[in-house]
């Protein structure tokens, strides 16, 4: 599945991509992993804000590929894991051991093939900021103080260190956050490089595709430099994905990523679809959940791309949501058509596309009379395998996996957009135009439609194609390839 690519861009195939965004304990659960029996596992869609863990495995994962194939899907994205004591695994304790709770090794040797004899590809998390209390070398220096070998490891502050700290009282060492049970690793000492280096490189040779690095911003850059050297070593189109929500410049020169989370793409498309309807409240500067017009839209599009080098945009990983921020159905008050509009623009950007787990059940996050709604982790919901489905965008997604592989223009080159009145949108390329309109009141007029001789899609069939009415879009142009 190797193909060329240079050493300083992105994977040639990232730009070709469909990505599912996978939390693994809330996804599946297969009934075939031995080490859940006998365990305390929260009943399947308990409060996704208690702890505890629900069960999903990687054999779940499998099982599902086929449906998520046939939506279109190419690439999986799974969140953290490995072993960790906590259901979102970002609290590693053993990097080179999939957690037993998952299906451990075997789970995802058996997945990464399910995946490569389909053609769909893997990406990893991967957690190189902190690790957990639990990880062995910490582990040491809490059981043998000064004293530990791997006390270097860590940036330790004063002894004794206090990992469980009470109220008012220092732990004594650094950690992502202030958060005593996520101390950080000292990226200065070669043998922790060399562990995290090690660990890059085991995965990749098991056959992942790619990594996305969790809060890559808070890593020295110089240890990113020596990480894409080993990962272009083991896997020359392996994808590297940094968790960074905005300006990425710096980081996407060719040295380090070859893409971010591209959450601006998901926040301004909310923003303009929602509209005034748009559910508000939300405080995150990174992800800003307000009311656009459609020139504020256009010029944080225009911003976005110029930023990066065409192959760089061709690279990003464009989302939504994710597990880190509202659900999109949360924050469009339940509005499916607006939802429908919102995965549209998503498929129309230079880039990979990402798909979080649920979208195409219709999960939001809430509300109901036992969760707290919105953010994380309420978005965090076990997937409704045996529920009633609140809707079923699967073949709307589909549709949108189709006509974004019919036509290169839209992930080859980026569509020049402009307005149309206030609510109108229209993406222009090469012998291509994509007329969208947000109003939920008033129909969008066609310039000319006596000329119009070739509807491509459209996601509002039973209109007259003299305009378009509320809530929906028609794509205009020569023939599919």
């Amino acid at each position: 599945m190797q193909s060329v690519t240079a050493f300083n861009d992105p994977p040639i195939w990232v730009a070709e991509a469909v990505i599912y965004q996978v939390f693994p304990d809330r996804f599946r659960r297969s009934g075939r992993v031995e080490e859940q029996r006998h365990l305390a596992l929260k009943p399947w869609g308990s409060d996704p804000t208690e702890q505890g863990f629900q069960g999903g495995d990687l054999y779940g994962v499998i099982d599902a590929l086929d449906q998520l194939q046939s939506m279109g899907i190419t690439c999986l994205y799974l969140t953290p894991i490995f072993r960790s004591a906590v259901n979102h695994r970002y609290h590693t304790y053993d990097y080179f051991q999939v957690d037993p709770l998952l299906g451990g090794n075997t789970a995802l040797d058996a997945l990464i093939t399910a995946l490569h004899e389909r053609d769909m590809r893997l990406v990893l998390d991967g957690v190189f900021n902190h690790c957990g209390r639990g990880f062995w070398p910490f582990h040491h220096v809490v059981e043998n103080g000064q004293a530990s070998p791997y006390r270097d490891w860590f940036h330790i502050k004063q002894w004794p260190i206090n990992p469980y700290p009470g109220s008012g009282e220092s732990c004594g060492y650094d950690c992502w956050w202030s958060i005593p049970d996520l101390p950080k690793f000292n990226h200065s000492n070669p043998a922790v490089r060399d562990y995290l280096l090690a660990v890059a490189r085991h995965w990749l040779e098991r056959g992942i595709d790619g990594w996305r690095l969790d809060v890559a911003d808070e890593v020295p850059k110089d240890f990113w430099v020596e990480f894409r050297h080993v990962v272009r070593e083991v896997k020359s189109d392996a994808w590297i994905v940094g968790e960074i929500w905005g300006d990425a410049r710096s980081w996407l020169q060719g040295e380090h990523f070859d893409g971010v989370m591209n959450y601006r793409i998901g926040w301004s498309i909310l923003g303009w679809v929602g509209g005034d309807a748009l559910r508000q409240g939300y405080q995150e500067p990174g992800y800003p959940l307000n009311p656009l017009n459609t020139k504020e839209l256009i010029n944080i599009w225009n911003t976005t791309t110029a930023w990066y080098r065409p192959q760089v945009n061709r690279g990003q990983m464009n989302l939504l949501d994710s597990h880190d921020v509202p659900r999109a159905l949360h924050s469009l008050n339940g509005d499916l058509k607006a939802m429908r509009l919102a995965l549209l623009l998503l498929f129309l950007q230079p880039g990979a596309p990402c798909i979080f787990y649920g979208t195409e059940t219709g999960l939001a996050g809430g509300p109901s009379s036992k969760r707290s709604s919105g953010p994380e982790p309420a978005c965090r919901e076990a997937f409704p395998w045996d529920q009633r489905w609140s809707a079923d965008l699967r073949p709307y997604i589909q549709q949108l996996a189709k006509l974004r592989n019919s036509y290169p223009d839209l992930h080859q080159t980026d569509l020049v957009w402009r307005c149309a009145g206030s609510d109108g949108l229209i993406g222009q390329a090469e012998g291509l135009e994509v007329w969208i309109n947000r109003s939920r009141t008033q129909p969008l007029e066609l310039p000319d439609p006596q000329a119009t001789t070739n509807v491509l899609w459209s996601s509002d069939q039973h209109n007259a194609l003299g305009s378009i009415s509320m809530q929906s879009a028609v794509l205009l142009g020569t023939s599919p390839r």
